[in-house]
């Protein structure tokens, strides 16, 4: 892997081509302020750009980051060709663009889907809605 994109960083995280050089977002895109609550932003950020097996070490800091969605998004709407974001590698972010060529807005579409879910399991016990019907 090239050194030179080593430097990345996510909105929020003060710095970095491609990830917002206000810390922000691209372009200094304001509502892109994930970055922020992100697990990975007080890491070396050279450990989410790294080959092989150590990429299953990389995704797993994304496990339970409260921002997965929102990364995930920003890396395939940017087309961001580097790194681990979202708990996805480069490869597998390349199979899912070209499985879904017709996606405009992968943020909408990750944060639709999630708030089917958020709808579908009840917050107080995680059983889903159907479960209570039954």
């Amino acid at each position: 892997m090239c050194r030179t994109v080593s430097g990345l960083r996510p909105p929020g995280r003060g710095g970095g081509r491609d990830r917002g050089e206000d810390g922000v977002g691209v372009g200094g895109d304001d509502t892109e302020t994930w970055g922020e609550g992100a697990v990975c932003r007080t890491g070396d950020p050279d450990e989410l750009f790294v080959e092989g097996a150590a990429q299953n070490r990389a995704k797993a800091v994304c496990t339970g980051c409260p921002v997965r969605t929102e990364c995930l998004a920003y890396a395939l709407d940017h087309r961001i060709e580097h790194g681990i974001w979202g708990g996805m590698t480069e490869r597998d972010r390349r199979a899912l663009l070209r499985r879904r060529p017709l996606v405009t807005s992968w943020r909408r579409l990750l944060e639709a889907a999630r708030s089917e879910h958020e709808r579908l399991v009840r917050p107080d016990d995680g059983a889903p809605d159907w479960e209570a019907t039954a």
